[in-house]
């Protein structure tokens, strides 16, 4: 590359990091509706602009994927390496998060349906108020998305990565095949608070709005819903 084209390319990655600087802020905005008090915009907003360069560097619009799409994937995996790496997540919460997927696994497999509150709350040997406090406390402590549940982003494939084909993309066909089936089947409730904060990009309090519930209830739905998920998508975990 000669000092032509890489000036050339160096305006083009900054009219691109000028034009999709508010999809940053918005991402960032997104997730802490989901974090504690602890976690700070300004830090999610850095750590997105540095995803958002990454992707103005490794796009390749060749590949057939919008640099929007593609740069909300770089964007928010850059904020959730961020926050992961500091890890203030207590153990007990993981602990309660996997025991939560595993109860509801164990009474779906024992009646044939949907687990109600109160029979996972039973299985868990703990009372309603203690079930619905451990899934804030997931909800809070945890980001737990539909990238989490057992395809990460790396399989689903990025455009500037020719070595993802054939058996991964085979696998993440059947994966989002699956996932979308299980959605479908969700508790009605359940199935449109995850409408409404992936697809229509909601944050809690305004899903409360809609369904005229608190802000924290809607975290313990959205928390319940992803933990039935993954319990229901156990063998893609493996």
């Amino acid at each position: 590359m000669n000092k032509t084209q890489a000036y050339l390319r160096h305006q083009d990655s900054y009219v691109l990091v000028e034009r999709h600087a508010p999809l940053v802020k918005r991402i960032a905005q997104h997730l802490l509706a989901r974090l504690p008090s602890s976690v700070l915009l300004d830090d999610l907003i850095q750590a997105g602009m540095i995803g958002l360069l990454e992707a103005t560097r490794n796009f390749d619009g060749s590949k057939g994927a919008s640099f929007e799409t593609y740069a909300g994937i770089r964007i928010r995996g850059a904020m959730l390496d961020e926050i992961r790496r500091g890890d203030w997540v207590p153990r007990s919460v993981h602990r309660n998060s996997r025991a939560i997927a595993e109860a509801i696994e164990n009474v779906e497999q024992s009646h044939g349906r949907d687990a109600r509150d109160t029979e996972v709350a039973a299985r868990m040997g703990v009372s309603l108020g203690e079930y619905h406090a451990m899934l804030q406390d997931v909800s809070c402590g945890k980001i737990i998305g539909i990238e989490d549940l057992g395809v990460s982003e790396d399989v689903i494939g990025h455009p500037d990565d020719a070595s993802h084909g054939g058996f991964d993309d085979l696998a993440a066909e059947r994966f989002q095949g699956a996932l979308a089936e299980h959605i479908s089947r969700l508790p009605e409730r359940e199935a449109l608070v995850l409408s409404l904060y992936y697809d229509e990009e909601l944050n809690l309090r305004e899903i409360g709005e809609v369904l005229s519930v608190s802000e924290s209830r809607v975290s313990q739905i959205h928390s319940q819903a992803m933990h039935r998920l993954r319990a229901r998508l156990r063998d893609w975990n493996l």
